[in-house]
């Protein structure tokens, strides 16, 4: 019964290593592996899905089930999933490495797995390292120009100074609790965070969580991956990585709740940073990923304004959000998939005449748009609303303040997209033919999007359970 608590991570493990196997074959068989892999993912989902209600220490209570990470667990399945439906076209990478890269993403999804359910920081550290080292493998994996060996190199590198960065602030936490357990580490938090050696050994170890979730100054590194990367693996790491980081992140920062002013204001400051430095240099971009990119930079901050509100409200609105994100932001890279069939990097420019082309995607990019603007009645407003208010009753005013400005000047590089796509002509493009699983996926996301908007009670209350289970 023990080990069945640690079910979703043992049958992706076993899914990897029947990927691994696929792997070794001489001769690829690209559209038998795609079939395997996604059914295998859509399996692992009901799985996660099954074992949302277990409870329980494994490892020498390194290693927690409970309700929260087990939400993560299903929502980090999900996203596998979602990816290796809209994968049937690998057009940016060799079909003799076809197998290895749903080997890779079940690895990372694995390691990301463990990593909300750890509560030691050594299994924390493994674990990061586990899902990193995949996405590491993954980003070069693109073929074409030199831009993704670059990008490669530069999420490898930025990757290994932040996880340097959180391992020293690891060992400063350790030398002032001679513990690595959470559960020891908690009741000397405050104190811990008086401390100079405690103060920045959190925040150093925040750095390496900070770099998963592109919060400033970790966020070089999100343009040119974004830019550089095969087209679903960055849809990869723009939904279920986020989701992984948020939890990572929220496990933090619940030890330092009611306690720590000054982590506090550092939280904010990031936060506005993180806001501002997203939406402003998202203005210019006219690459469709960059853009992208710049824009999870900002949210990455909005997503900071829920944490720093350190309660129940506050974390679970974040957890609402990141589960929102994750819905809202695959629905907008499913569009540039199916646009940029061949796997280049899409111009803003060229979703001239999606309506006319296709008026599902389009209904579908505009659906994803809105809600990561916050435009009601849409999932993305129902989280902003949730961010804006926890932060607003401790206290925040100005910090929502400027998460509002910084939310209206988004809508200026967003409905950019919104008028290439309806109100510019393409001349001569051929209409975009999709399949029929391309269509339902389309409407059950617009549903998601817009049901989920205007009725969110059963999802913050299922935030709301989870959260107790870590505070």
């Amino acid at each position: 019964m023990t080990m069945l608590l640690f079910g979703p991570e043992l049958y992706f493990l076993l899914v990897a290593l029947v990927l691994f196997f696929f792997s070794l074959r001489r001769t690829p068989k690209v559209k038998a592996d795609h079939t395997v892999a996604t059914v295998l993912a859509l399996v692992g989902f009901l799985v996660a899905v099954a074992c949302i209600g277990q409870k329980g220490e494994l490892f020498f209570k390194a290693y927690r089930v409970d309700l929260f990470s087990q939400i993560f667990k299903a929502a980090l399945a999900l996203g596998l999933f979602l990816v290796f439906m809209i994968s049937r076209n690998l057009a940016g990478i060799e079909e003799r490495l076809h197998a290895e890269f749903y080997l890779f993403l079940t690895t990372c999804t694995l390691g990301m797995m463990m990593l909300v359910s750890s509560v030691e920081l050594l299994t924390i550290y493994v674990s990061l390292e586990l899902s990193s080292y995949s996405l590491y493998i993954l980003v070069p994996m693109r073929r074409g120009d030199d831009i993704d060996v670059e990008a490669g190199i530069k999420y490898l590198f930025i990757g290994a100074v932040s996880s340097g960065f959180m391992l020293f602030g690891l060992s400063y936490i350790f030398g002032a609790t001679h513990s690595t357990y959470l559960t020891d580490i908690i009741p000397k938090m405050p104190e811990l965070l008086a401390s100079p050696i405690g103060l920045v050994g959190v925040l150093l170890s925040l750095a390496g969580f900070f770099f998963k979730l592109s919060v400033f100054p970790f966020h070089f590194w999100a343009p040119d991956v974004y830019q550089g990367g095969a087209n679903q693996v960055v849809t990869f790491i723009a939904t279920a990585s986020k989701a992984a980081a948020v939890a990572l992140v929220l496990r933090i920062a619940a030890l330092g709740a009611g306690a720590g002013y000054d982590f506090a204001q550092a939280l904010v400051i990031l936060s506005i940073i993180s806001m501002t430095l997203g939406n402003l240099v998202a203005i210019i971009q006219k690459d469709f990923k960059r853009m992208l990119a710049y824009s999870s930079i900002a949210h990455a901050g909005y997503v900071l304004i829920g944490i720093l509100a350190f309660n129940e409200a506050g974390y679970s609105s974040a957890v609402y959000y990141a589960l929102a994100y994750l819905i809202m932001n695959f629905t907008v890279f499913m569009v540039l998939n199916e646009v940029a069939r061949d796997g280049r990097d899409l111009k803003i420019a060229e979703l001239a005449g999606l309506y006319h082309r296709s008026p599902l995607l389009s209904m579908s990019l505009i659906l994803g748009i809105f809600a990561l603007a916050g435009v009601p009645p849409s999932i993305g407003f129902t989280g902003k609303l949730l961010l804006f208010t926890s932060a607003m009753n401790q206290g925040y005013f100005l910090l929502v303040l400027i998460g509002a400005v910084n939310g209206t000047i988004s809508l200026y590089y967003y409905l950019r997209v919104i008028y290439a796509a309806y109100f510019i002509k393409g001349e001569g493009l051929p209409p975009i033919q999709l399949s029929w699983p391309t269509k339902m996926l389309n409407y059950a996301l617009c549903a998601t999007i817009l049901f989920f908007g205007v009725a969110p009670d059963s999802i913050i209350e299922l935030a709301r359970a989870a959260v107790r289970t870590v505070l």
